[in-house]
């Protein structure tokens, strides 16, 4: 394969956030019973009329924007035909040669470096059904729940070298998606798809070579590993002097297979043409202007920004900004307590942890931000050891009480009254008298088993900063008399 190139198209079938369909009143909800959230419109029944949902306008226009697209105030959603049984009406309601908005770019760190994708359309349309193989022996369930679900479908021009630079590039845009609030992007219950467009070339060559398109694929791995089985197939058969078909081809996750479905269909095989039944979309220049200026700041700026800001690592600052929600509860932590890298130290391992550990989100942690910072500023104060940070941390997460407060309770605030120190220091020089006259006869290894001795006799009260000042002045400096 070393002497093929990969090339790769993706497109990404997008759920959008809203409770109801994209032209009726039917819930969006995920998990109802087969068949309870439809209606004569997504049924696709004689005379019923489509009416389209503003708020799923709204969030499509935002993804675009997004993406640097160019919006169109105009636009017409045809009819696709094709006929599947989960599809009710015999076709499918879309856009084609008029879409939502064109020609965008998506920047993603690929295995090379900054890669480029460019995005050619992002159009709306509704979801079909689902088709259930193995509800039923020798039979074929329909689930008409997901019909009429309002999508986005985005797709990219062929820019994509990889399967690698294919994942980040899912990755990057699944997190855009989740920071605009347009989807939850999850992909076990359907909101995101994936199919890819994948041909093989000669390296050094510039014509795109016959494509295949995978489907089935329901993680981002399961991408990356059907693009690099399907590449190895096209690559035998150009080896062997064969011809590729173009066709459509499943990923079977399980044998870690691909196989052909059908042949794949072209444009003029779905007979599109604008729907009757439905207007043309139109919409003012002031409402796109408006769009674009609700934008949040997306991954990418807001990962430049912690770093200048905070001056953290940025394998931290890929972390912390791997959801929107972690990225707020970090600067919020950050904001309060001062110190970023400290509150990036915390939040990347010990909240993190927490997280995992309680199989909970960020949204979810009893533990805010403020408190977290009011943990960090008594050890920064010396008021509290990093150790004792941990048990007081676990109090929180547990109690939902204030940092000082368990602290306090528990005994843990360090002590750094010269009087209580020198009384433990005392202890500890007479119960070891033998290292006691070593450390005092200049041997400074002793020093941090000294302190080590202290705040053990202290039961980690003692402030070991001081600690160590006290025990240092009682070494004689040298060349005394």
């Amino acid at each position: 394969m070393s002497g093929y190139e990969m090339v790769v198209g993706l497109e990404v079938h997008v759920q959008l956030s809203t409770h109801t369909k994209v032209f009726c009143g039917c819930s969006t909800d995920f998990g109802a019973p087969p068949n309870t959230n439809t209606c004569p419109v997504c049924l696709g029944l004689p005379g019923a009329l489509p009416v389209l949902n503003q708020t799923a306008v709204r969030l499509a226009a935002r993804a675009a924007a997004a993406l640097g697209c160019t919006l169109h105030e105009r636009s017409v959603f045809a009819r696709k035909h094709y006929f599947y049984p989960d599809l009710p009406k015999g076709y499918q309601i879309s856009q084609y040669d008029q879409p939502l908005a064109t020609k965008g770019e998506l920047s993603v760190a690929g295995a090379s470096g900054a890669m480029y994708v460019r995005i050619n359309r992002v159009h709306m349309e509704e979801d079909a059904g689902k088709s259930i193989h193995d509800r039923y022996p020798d039979a074929t369930a329909i689930d008409l729940n997901r019909a009429g679900t309002p999508l986005i479908e985005i797709v990219t021009e062929p820019d994509i070298r990889s399967s690698h630079d294919a994942r980040e590039y899912l990755r990057e845009l699944k997190l855009i998606l989740e920071y605009l609030e347009v989807s939850d992007a999850n992909m076990e219950e359907g909101s995101l798809r994936v199919d890819a467009n994948i041909s093989a070339r000669r390296k050094g060559d510039t014509a795109l070579g016959t494509k295949t398109e995978i489907k089935n694929m329901n993680s981002f791995s399961a991408v990356e590993r059907a693009l690099d089985a399907e590449f190895a197939r096209q690559c035998g058969l150009l080896d062997r002097g064969e011809r590729i078909v173009q066709q459509t081809m499943l990923w079977d996750a399980n044998r870690s297979e691909i196989r052909p479905a059908r042949s794949k269909e072209e444009s003029h095989d779905y007979r599109y043409f604008p729907d009757p039944d439905l207007p043309p979309l139109v919409v003012g220049a002031a409402w796109l202007s408006e769009i674009r200026s609700q934008l949040p700041e997306l991954p990418a700026a807001r990962r430049e920004r912690l770093r200048a800001a905070y001056a953290i690592a940025p394998n931290d600052t890929e972390v912390l900004t791997s959801s929107r929600a972690l990225a707020d509860y970090y600067e919020g932590v950050a904001k309060a307590h001062g110190d970023g890298r400290t509150a990036a130290s915390w939040v990347v391992g010990d909240v993190l942890a927490a997280l995992n550990n309680e199989g909970i989100a960020i949204s979810d942690f009893r533990v805010l931000p403020r408190a977290l910072a009011e943990l960090l500023d008594l050890v920064r104060d010396g008021r509290l050891s990093r150790n004792a940070a941990k048990q007081v941390f676990a109090g929180m997460r547990s109690t939902g009480q204030r940092a000082a407060e368990i602290a306090e309770r528990e005994g843990l605030l360090q002590v750094s009254d010269d009087a209580a120190l020198t009384g433990w220091i005392d202890a500890v020089w007479d119960a070891h008298p033998a290292e006691a006259q070593r450390y005092a006869a200049g041997e400074q290894k002793l020093l941090g088993v000294l302190v080590g001795l202290v705040m053990k006799e202290s039961k980690g009260r003692a402030d070991p900063k001081r600690v160590n000042q006290l025990l240092a002045a009682r070494v004689p400096p040298a060349g005394g008399g």
